[in-house]
């Protein structure tokens, strides 16, 4: 405890009244003076004493408590920090830096700067700023921030009463390699060239061995792993072409490089949606029927889809007598249509026909093949589909599902989703979109006419009259087929007694024929919610196995997938940081991003003391590495160079607290007009003397 002593002014008039008796004192000091009196100089005294004693002063006595002066320790623990040794280094020079500062006696306030949420990178400034909102700046002696000098909010100004350090982790001879997407496209046409820019960097201490090359791995979606070579330090054009529709994840990875700081950022992920530019169907209706304009409407109603309907009539060896005027003048182009650019629809829809002569079997045939190199066929059979016209009956009969066995079913029945079916893309759900019957089935309306099929290969995903096959769904080679048994689903249309999801149904079916990734019998698929990995698998089996996540660090993490729904099954998970993610469940595999592909931790990983150079200037700070050995401490007056070799400083604050305070008059009242008048009274005495001699 120390005390101080002031005096102080307590007057017992206005202040300019006591300038005014003080100007009268001085100005009859000089009048006696002027006039020759010798005691002058004791009647300007005994005027000041008189307004000393009406500025009644008194002596005021503080007692104080000094306070400890405080350094503000600020840590980096985010990712960049903990690689290549830092995490060692950072804990030594923490211990180093703590007993220095105890010996010192400075009360030491530690700070932690973590990984930020949102992939914000190191917020050492935003740290800074928050740990000096809540100290008493009169007492901060120092800062010292242990880092890799990797910031991301040097931005943010500050303003800091006391000298900033930085001791610097890592080594002078680290370097890295990481991949940059420099431009990527978000979407891309089916069947269309794409282009996009990479970019292979090297930082840091690069050594010779490092090479001007790089093995840069990459896929499609889990697809096969391709390996190429690609040059260092220039910008690298990638042109593929995308035919799968939805999103495609491509993935890049570069091979690790001897030395090399980290890998965290050699693996980027980018994802385009697939879409088609204009989907080619080909509608080929026999003899007209309520459910041809049910498929027109719903073709024709979709502007991405560029429709080429045909409707055969008569064969053109019938002679009926029709006048030739009123026939029609266009020939059907049945060549140009089933040979030449068969290829170019994405699908081809069969409603009700029939073989008539028109198309040979040939022309079948090369529909047949067109199905099994990927193409895809609907056929919605009617009662010709059961007769001996049946197109059954030609080569394309071979890649069909089933049979029919001539038998036409005309009785009221309601289609039924099949146990196959709850579990299949294409109809799964759909019994949830009618409120159920007195039986617990959907309140669909009915339909009244079912081509009898024996089943051959295939899956049977609705059940109609007596639970015989409605719908079957089959994958022919490359391509896929589906088999409507029933040319009656215009009822539904017309809401006959309620209708039916007959608008989903189809649309389903067609995205399912053209191969949309949502619709397939078996995927596996994750998407990000925040920092939280959301993962589907579909499935027609009984049970699926577990999914196993392999993270961006190579950990891996198994997890069980519970069923939701028929054939549907999730699984959600927390990942620990941001990330490119791989999933395997059996012999399917998914990859996704959470956040960028590499955290922002890892665009610069080398250790640099350039971003935080403003601040620790501000205030003649310094810089220590840590590889070259621990700094010790010394105290600096404000405003010196508070760093040297070997030594950083330190500014005492002399920061206290008051614990007591008194005062007293500095002297009575009566003496103060003793002292004025005995003044007086010298003066009197001094002059009269002076005149007697």
């Amino acid at each position: 405890m120390t005390g101080a002593q002031e005096i102080i002014l307590a007057p017992l008039l206005p202040v300019w009244a006591l300038w005014a008796l003080g100007g009268l004192a001085l100005a009859i000091a000089v009048l006696a003076l002027w006039q020759g009196l010798r005691g002058w100089w004791l009647r300007g005294l005994a005027g000041l004493a008189l307004v000393a004693a009406l500025a009644n002063p008194s002596l005021q006595i503080e007692e104080r408590d000094a306070l400890q002066d405080i350094a503000l320790v600020v840590v980096d623990e985010t990712a960049s920090n903990r690689i290549g040794g830092r995490d060692a280094q950072t804990a030594e020079a923490l211990a180093h830096l703590t007993a220095e500062l105890q010996a010192s006696a400075l009360d030491t306030r530690l700070v932690t700067v973590g990984d930020g949420p949102r992939n914000t990178g190191t917020q050492i400034n935003t740290a800074l700023a928050e740990a000096l909102a809540e100290l008493p700046r009169d007492r901060l002696a120092g800062v010292f921030i242990i880092s890799d000098g990797q910031v991301h909010d040097a931005e943010l100004p500050l303003s800091i009463p006391a000298p900033a350090h930085l001791l610097l982790s890592g080594q002078r001879s680290d370097w890295d390699r990481r991949l940059i997407i420099r431009n990527a496209p978000s979407f891309a046409i089916l069947g269309e060239p794409i282009s996009m820019t990479l970019e292979v960097e090297d930082q840091g201490a690069v050594p010779p061995e490092a090479g001007n090359t790089a093995t840069l791995h990459y896929r499609i979606d889990s697809g096969p792993r391709q390996t190429t070579q690609v040059p260092v330090g220039a910008e690298i054009p990638i042109r593929m072409t995308l035919d799968r529709g939805g999103i495609n994840v491509i993935q890049f990875e570069l091979e690790q490089a001897p030395g090399e700081l980290t890998t965290r950022n050699n693996a980027a992920i980018i994802q385009i949606n697939g879409v088609r530019d204009r989907l080619s169907v080909l509608l080929v209706s026999g003899e007209p029927n309520a459910g041809q304009r049910t498929w027109r409407n719903l073709l024709k109603s979709d502007p991405a889809v560029d429709l080429v309907h045909f409707t055969i009539l008569r064969p053109p060896d019938k002679h009926d007598g029709v006048p030739a005027d009123e026939l029609s003048l266009i020939a059907f182009p049945t060549r140009e249509l089933f040979i030449e650019k068969i290829d170019e629809f994405d699908l081809i829809i069969f409603d009700r026909y029939r073989r008539r002569g028109i198309l040979p079997n040939a022309y079948f045939a090369n529909i047949a093949r067109y199905v099994q190199d990927g193409g895809a066929l609907l056929v919605v059979g009617g009662p010709e589909f059961a007769g001996a016209e049946s197109i059954w009956r030609s080569p394309l009969g071979e890649v069909f599902p089933a049979r029919p066995t001539a038998r036409v079913i005309e009785d009221g029945f309601r289609p039924q989703v099949t146990e196959l079916g709850a579990r299949h893309p294409v109809t799964a759900g759909l019994s949830e979109l009618a409120p159920p019957d007195a039986d617990g089935n959907p309140a669909w309306g009915r339909w009244f006419r079912q081509i009898e099929v024996e089943p051959l290969d295939g899956q049977v995903v609705m059940s109609g009259a007596d639970g015989r096959p409605l719908l079957m769904l089959d994958r022919v080679g490359a391509g896929r087929l589906a088999l409507l048994a029933s040319d009656q689903t215009w009822l539904w249309d017309r809401g006959f007694e309620g209708g039916g999801p007959q608008l989903e149904l189809l649309r389903r079916l067609a995205h399912w024929m053209m191969k949309e990734p949502e619709l397939e019998e078996e995927t596996l698929s994750a998407e990000a919610d925040g920092q939280r990995l959301i993962i589907s698998r579909h499935s027609l089996g009984d049970a699926v196995g577990d999914v196993t996540i392999t993270a961006p660090d190579g950990t891996e993490t198994t997890l069980p997938m519970h069923e939701h729904a028929p054939g549907a099954y999730r699984a959600e998970w927390d990942a620990p940081e941001f990330g490119l993610y791989l999933l395997q469940e059996g012999e399917l595999s998914a990859a996704a991003a959470l956040g960028p592909s590499a955290p922002r931790e890892f665009e610069e990983t080398i250790a640099t003391a350039d971003k935080l150079r403003p601040l620790i200037d501000h205030n003649r700070g310094g810089v220590v590495r840590i590889e070259d050995g621990l700094p010790d401490l010394r105290q600096i007056r404000e405003g010196r160079a508070a760093a040297g070799r070997g030594w950083l400083g330190v500014t005492p604050r002399d920061a206290y607290v008051t614990t007591d305070l008194r005062s007293a008059a500095l002297l009575p009242g009566w003496v103060w007009l003793l002292l004025a008048a005995g003044l007086a009274v010298g003066a009197w005495l001094r002059e009269g003397r002076n005149a007697q001699t």
